[in-house]
Formats: structure tokens, sequence, C-alpha cells
């Protein structure tokens, strides 16, 4: 029991970290009716001393159903959660544009460092934990494929979505772009099988990209104020 309380504390300390730092929400430990996840039990915190990543299993993943480029190089338990996160994304693309996106472009998966925001803890990125999401690319439409209903000729040809350019969007294409990313949001804040953290332009730092992982913990903030917490 010692061990599991301490590692509770660590756990609490990392979120609280987390939130307090970069002016989070909420953040929460993982619900207790959660299936367990694979690096859940590792400690978060940076040791004294000389950096040292966490030794633990990665593997290159280009995707399942929709592309990843670069390709991401994750740990095997988040490879599962990218699935699942490419089933998301083509469902909310075919009820907005008629068709998914060929290409999740991403900003990186693993990197070995600390916390931007909070050195004395490891990012999620240093166990091959998280993804940082630009945005998507779509292929041309198919001849003969019908658009989603109230879109113009133009959406026949490829396009790119980026959520720096139009997550703010409110006129014309931007306005359908900004659309397709608020409803993907929405879609997975709370699909707990999916993502933990889920940050966005609302988070310091996250004009450009989602982010999103599996800390052992509950963060989300994607949008402006409560708005996310009760989705």
């Amino acid at each position: 029991m010692q061990a599991r309380s301490g590692s509770a504390r660590r756990i609490g300390r990392a979120a609280l970290a987390l939130a307090t730092c970069c002016g989070a929400i909420a953040a929460q430990p993982a619900r207790a009716d959660e299936l367990p996840y694979a690096l859940d039990g590792l400690p978060r915190e940076a040791a004294a001393g000389p950096f040292r990543c966490p030794e633990v299993e990665h593997a290159l993943y280009r995707g399942t159903s929709l592309r990843y480029d670069p390709p991401a190089f994750v740990h095997p338990g988040f490879r599962e959660r990218l699935a699942r996160f490419e089933e998301v994304v083509r469902d909310v693309a075919v009820e907005t544009y008629g068709r998914a996106p060929r290409t999740v472009r991403n900003l990186g998966t693993y990197a070995c460092r600390r916390m931007t925001t909070s050195p004395d803890w490891l990012s999620e990125h240093a166990f091959g934990n998280a993804i940082d999401v630009a945005g998507f690319d779509f292929d041309a439409a198919p001849r003969g494929e019908p658009l989603a209903a109230g879109l113009d000729r133009a959406f026949r040809s490829g396009f790119e979505v980026r959520v720096l350019a139009h997550w703010s969007g409110r006129h014309a294409h931007a306005a359908v772009h900004a659309r397709f990313l608020h409803t993907l949001a929405a879609r997975l804040v709370p699909r707990a099988d999916v993502f933990r953290v889920l940050l966005g332009p609302a988070y310091p730092g996250h004009k450009s990209h989602f982010h999103f992982d599996m800390a052992p913990f509950r963060l989300v903030r994607v949008f402006e104020g409560d708005e996310a917490t009760e989705r």
C-alpha cells in the first residue's frame, strides 16, 4: 500500500504542476475504473543529475486508417489510442466534408525532454506517450463522390486544415474548417478510451496544435472558459 500511495502522490504532484504552472482549468487523477495503462506506474519526476529519458519501448507507427506525417514514434499502448483517434477523425471529416483526410500532420511524438514549462517533470513525449497534431490534409474528392450538404464545389479539390489558421475561422471556407476542428475536439473530450490529456488553442503555447497524451491524470483545456470540462 505504501508504494501505491507514493505513486498516487507522484501522479498528483505531476498533475498539480501541469495545472498550476500553465494555467490549466482542471487536473484530476485518472479514474479508478479505467483499464490499466502500461505507462501509468512510471514516475514522471525528472531525476537529479544528468538528464536521461525513461527506458520504454517505442515503435514506428504510420497509421491504420489515416497516415501520419511524419510517422509517429510511440509506445505500443499509445499506438492503440492513435488508431481510435483516427476513427473519430474519419467520422467527423465525413460528416463535415463528405470524405476522410489522407494525412494527419503532426509536430512530433517521441522527444527525449522535460516539460517545457515545468522542468522538474518529464514530458509525456519522453515516454512516446503523446502527439502534437497541427492539422489534416485532404485529397481531391473522387469523381462521383458527393460532398457533404452545403459545401460548394471548391471543396472537391484537395485542401489543408490547420489548427493555427482555421481554429478561429469565421467566414467562408475557414468557418467550415473551424467547425470540423471544434467538432473533432468536442467528440474527443469525453472519450476516455482515446486520450486523457487534451490541450488546444485555449491552453498557453498551443495556438498552433492539439496536444494529446495518456498521462496518468485527466487534464482538458481546448476551448476557452469551462466549455471543455462540460463536454
